[in-house]
């Protein structure tokens, strides 16, 4: 018996243990997966994310420039100073000789009139003593403006004046035009002297381009220089064509050390740090604080998507500029945590989202301001989440939080009331309208995830919801018996700071099952017991088969998993107790197997859990007393939970002992004021 109950003893331990290593590696997963997510869309910080505009106010804080940098010039003016470069630029042209003798030759091959060739030859010295180019390369020096040409002979450059050069058609013109005594200007023609003339101008692209682009290189595009610590813009200041430039010129400087940064990976790694210290933060307040959160997957998914999806909405509208930050609904999500989770998580979790956002924002201060604020409003406002009409009420006190905020911050730091942007109150108004989106968000989350919010559990809790009627009417007894536990039950979570509505909820359906025998169950029974007809064992399967019965119905009337928690849990791993003792009296020498007696379980898991198992044993058994006085009642729900205590059914949920202290006593006031006897009235004496 002894070596069976401590291999008992190291099977549970190691199961601890391999439980400790499997939550472990689930939160190592959980903060590199979002750390990975996050600063995959994460801007690299460095970058200069601001969006500003020529003649219009900047709506950021004091700018103050952290390096000395150089005033550039804007496009137009450095394209302007460009193009006046170019047109005084003295391009490079080769004169070939070569080619001039060729040309002479070729004419005195022609067999024509000897002193008609010579006139012609002493024409196109002429024409190639001035230069001759293609006429492409002209028309283009010539749309260029340009003044003068360098001609390039041997190792010497001449200047030769643009106005005296030709191009090959103004040449041949030239040559034609001057007519020779004793020929006619036919007669040149007739030479065909434009099948042999040729440019003896040849541009030198490689040399003209090269001392362009030096004289380009060299030239000062600076307007002036901006030194360390020097105000650049303030806020509300009109952006000026000076200003601009700073402004352009500091991003070009900002970006591309940026660059610099983003090569070496120091940028980086410094972002995977700040990123994964944020998640491993919040993951190390759920371990301490919420570690039911952690056991159940679904709630730290739910919880990191909701982080992460607003943080990447937030990198990409930023770092493409599409809309201001202060559009962005950051309380959404923060609403939903708050509605599927509790107020200290969903606040600690906004907190988490709203620094990690800001990361990607050169002028953080301001938004973390707002929206920490804004984030209590929520917390304030929205403690359960009981009519769609709250959601539209938060909406307009965290819009209203913003204008007030916003202004009364803008008065602090001396602007006037001329100075308050109007558009950064049509953006927080635009922030309060996405706020209205919320509703359907959380159909979607509940859709998703399998959470139920409070709305739910309110339609749910309705008395008019079929099966609940049809409790009323078929097992009237079970019906008033989980009102009373309804009742006890969400006092108690009030009292230990759990959830009232979802263990409301749980408790006016956790006994369903027993609508497919009610008069089994003695709450119904208003005479006979059907049970005097059973052995202890079938009665046993028959009050046990409740629970499975129970699930069965909430499977058919689609009964979230967070109430069919509640059918499953309420009696745990616990004992039909009644007959199992039974049987042992009838069957004083037989091992009994306590199997047959036990209910399917599992123990409760979770806070609301307990507070529905305590509740629901305390109001049974308080109907047994033969006396409601003060001692019976309290003496009654110390054993009835004492011993559940003892059993170990707490032992895998969040629940602590002052918690279960706090239950005792609300259990013990609230059944002293449900058993009052009343006083009884005196009669009339007839005679007075």
């Amino acid at each position: 018996m002894k070596l069976r109950q401590n291999k008992k003893a190291r099977t549970k331990l190691q199961q601890q243990k391999d439980h400790a290593m499997n939550l472990l590696l689930l939160k190592i997963a959980i903060v590199v997966v979002a750390t990975a997510i996050v600063v995959y869309f994460l801007p690299r910080m460095g970058e200069f994310n601001y969006s500003y505009e020529l003649n219009q106010p900047w709506h950021y804080g004091t700018m103050i420039s952290t390096q000395k940098f150089n005033i550039q010039m804007s496009d137009s003016t450095l394209g302007m100073k460009r193009d006046s470069l170019a047109r005084s630029f003295v391009p490079y042209f080769t004169r070939n000789l070569q080619m001039e003798a060729s040309v002479k030759d070729r004419l005195r091959r022609l067999n024509a009139d000897e002193r008609l060739t010579k006139h012609v030859i002493t024409m196109i010295d002429s024409v190639f003593q001035q230069g001759v180019m293609l006429g492409t390369t002209y028309d283009s020096l010539q749309a260029l403006g340009t003044n003068y040409i360098r001609v390039i002979r041997g190792n010497e450059a001449q200047i030769v004046p643009f106005d005296r050069v030709m191009s090959l058609q103004e040449a041949y013109q030239f040559i034609v035009g001057h007519n020779l005594s004793g020929f006619t200007n036919r007669d040149i023609r007739a030479l065909n002297i434009n099948t042999i003339l040729a440019e003896n101008l040849e541009y030198e692209p490689m040399k003209s381009e090269e001392e362009l682009q030096a004289a380009y290189d060299a030239m000062n595009s600076s307007l002036g220089f901006v030194r360390v610590n020097e105000k650049i813009v303030d806020r509300g200041e009109l952006v000026t064509e000076e200003i601009y430039q700073k402004l352009k010129s500091y991003e070009a400087v900002i970006n591309h050390r940026a660059e610099e940064n983003g090569r070496s990976g120091i940028l980086l790694w410094g972002q995977i740090a700040i990123v994964a210290l944020v998640f491993m933060l919040l993951v190390s307040y759920l371990s301490v604080f919420r570690a039911d959160y952690i056991e159940n997957p679904r709630s730290v998914i739910l919880l990191f998507s909701i982080v992460v999806f607003f943080c990447i909405v937030s990198y990409v509208l930023v770092s493409r500029h599409l809309f201001h930050v202060f559009v962005i609904p950051c309380c959404m999500g923060t609403i939903i945590i708050r509605v599927f989770m509790d107020s200290r998580t969903a606040f600690i979790s906004h907190i988490a989202m709203v620094l990690l956002i800001s990361l990607s924002l050169n002028s953080p201060y301001e938004f973390l301001l707002f929206q920490i604020l804004a984030g209590i409003v929520v917390i304030l406002s929205l403690r359960e989440l009981t009519q769609r009409s709250q959601i539209v009420q938060t909406a307009i006190l965290i819009t209203l939080t913003y204008y007030v905020f916003y202004t009364a911050y803008e008065f602090s730091i001396g602007a006037g009331v001329s100075d308050l942007d109007r558009r950064i109150f049509m953006y927080f108004g635009i922030n309060g309208l996405l706020l209205l989106f919320t509703y359907p968000f959380l159909w979607v989350m509940e859709k998703t995830f399998g959470f139920v919010s409070d709305v739910t559990l309110v339609e749910l809790s309705n008395i008019n919801h079929p099966l609940l009627q049809k409790m009323s009417e078929e097992a009237p007894g079970t019906f008033q018996h989980s009102m009373q536990v309804a009742n006890l039950a969400s006092e108690i979570a009030k009292k230990i700071g759990a959830k009232s509505q979802l263990v409301r909820t749980g408790a006016l359906y956790h006994d369903i099952g027993k609508l497919e025998r009610p008069a089994f169950f003695t709450e119904n029974q208003a005479g006979g017991n059907p049970h005097k007809h059973l052995s202890a064992v079938k009665s046993a399967e028959v009050i046990i088969s409740h629970v499975t019965t129970g699930l069965g119905l909430a499977d058919r009337y689609n009964l979230p998993e967070q109430i069919k928690g509640f059918i499953s849990t309420h009696h745990g791993l616990g004992k039909a107790k009644y007959f199992l003792i039974t049987y042992k009296n009838e069957h004083p020498d037989e091992e009994v197997d306590e199997n047959r007696f036990q209910y399917p379980g599992p123990n409760p898991r979770s806070k609301e859990e307990a507070i529905l198992m305590m509740a629901d044993s305390v109001e049974a058994a308080s109907r047994s007393l033969t006396e409601y006085t003060e001692e019976t009642i309290s003496e009654r729900v110390d054993t009835i939970v004492d011993t559940q205590v003892k059993e170990g059914y707490f032992e895998f949920c969040p629940i602590t002992f002052k918690d279960i202290a706090d239950a005792k006593e609300v259990m013990k006031e609230k059944l002293k004021i449900m058993y009052h006897t009343r006083i009884s009235y005196p009669e009339l004496n007839k005679n007075a």
